[in-house]
């Protein structure tokens, strides 16, 4: 016998639930970061353009996260970043033709290639890390410094070992 699942009810919660409101927040917050990234007086004018014209993207942003400073693997970083290699490898590509990242061999395996932050790139981090706290201050001032505790110490909670 076939089984006739329930008739949907009318449910408000699709637009308005947490996981919504978290994604819709990191989009905004990533937003105000690339555009002031894209204003940044170490950031070099051809990236700035891209930044301004939004060909860079939030996904861009996973390499500048995650890449550590001593450089890493390809798929270290997609595991990082939560992507796989293919779309990290991706990135990569479009971050290595801008000047951001370069690859060598590996040292300790001849079979993998390293990715590093080229000067280009450690300046870009630079300009992130800037542009990260300019947006979390600007943040704390729309929400008030008490509510941004409080959702910084809830998120934290929320994330536990995720990181």
């Amino acid at each position: 016998m076939r089984h006739t699942p329930p008739p949907l009810v009318a449910w408000d919660g699709r637009q308005a639930h947490l996981g919504r409101l978290m994604g819709v927040a990191l989009r905004r917050f990533d937003e105000r970061v690339l555009t002031l990234m894209a204003r940044h007086v170490d950031v070099p004018l051809a990236l700035s353009n891209l930044a301004a014209r939004a060909q860079v993207s939030a996904a861009h942003i996973h390499i500048t996260r995650h890449l550590p400073l001593e450089g890493g693997r390809l798929g270290e970083l997609a595991r990082s970043a939560g992507m796989s290699k293919q779309a990290m490898g991706d990135l990569v590509d479009q971050c290595e033709a801008w000047g951001l990242v370069s690859r060598s061999a590996d040292a300790r395996d001849a079979r993998a290639r390293r990715i590093e932050f080229t000067e280009t790139g450690r300046a870009w981090v630079r300009a992130f890390q800037m542009a990260v706290g300019q947006a979390q201050r600007e943040f704390e001032q729309e929400v008030g410094a008490e509510v941004a505790a409080v959702i910084w110490l809830g998120l934290e909670a929320y994330a536990g070992d995720y990181r």
